[in-house]
């Protein structure tokens, strides 16, 4: 009875964090006006509203230049300002493009070493609504220096507002979920790893 009573707890607690979760995504849209940035970077998915929207940052001077990252190997330069849809001269001296990463870590690495290259301390992140959370979380983990504005973008990829009306919507928020919470745990446990190790006791004086 204890073992199914402390399932039953740990299932209302996932059920609720998912439920706050949802939530939280679905209260970030629409982003408000960000805030001037050295940099930006907009992490590529299954929407191309993404980079839309950060190459309208940049064309706004909301940052001096933009990585877009996770970029198909296979893509040509010129495929992907055709994605970008509009974008000006900013295109030609302002944009990079990263090719390595092929996961939200990739990305973050791959973000890293580009605010490094070019000494930036502040960035503005561009991703999908759903995927924010655990983007912040790994892009904090590479930079724990960089201060970092979320841009959240809404896309056809899920509906954060009803999300359980679609089966797919539901799958893909659940998994979203599920890797947010994995991620969360490896910080939480790698922050008390690093925490200063309290002394023993105070020897001072002693036998005094």
């Amino acid at each position: 009875m204890k073992t199914l009573a402390a399932l039953a707890l740990i299932a209302l607690f996932w059920v609720v964090g998912l439920l706050a979760f949802a939530s939280r995504i679905a209260a970030s849209t629409p982003a408000p006006e960000p805030v001037r940035a050295q940099g930006i970077v907009a992490l590529t998915g299954a929407s191309n509203l993404r980079i839309e929207a950060a190459v309208q940052l940049l064309q706004q001077g909301k940052g001096k230049r933009l990585l877009i990252s996770g970029v198909n190997p296979q893509a040509r330069r010129s495929e992907v300002k055709d994605v970008a849809r509009g974008v000006g001269h900013v295109w030609d001296c302002c944009v990079d493009l990263g090719f390595r990463a092929t996961s939200t870590r990739g990305n973050a690495t791959e973000t890293a070493r580009w605010v490094r290259h070019y000494g930036y301390k502040t960035l503005i992140v561009v991703t999908a609504d759903y995927h924010m959370p655990r983007s912040m979380l790994e892009l904090k983990s590479t930079m724990p220096d960089v201060t970092l504005y979320p841009y959240p973008v809404v896309t056809d990829a899920l509906s954060a507002r009803r999300w359980w009306v679609r089966s797919d919507d539901s799958r893909r928020l659940v998994i979203e979920y599920c890797k947010y919470l994995a991620i969360l745990g490896r910080e939480i446990i790698r922050s008390a790893g690093r925490r200063p190790q309290e002394p023993a006791g105070n020897t001072e004086g002693a036998g005094a």
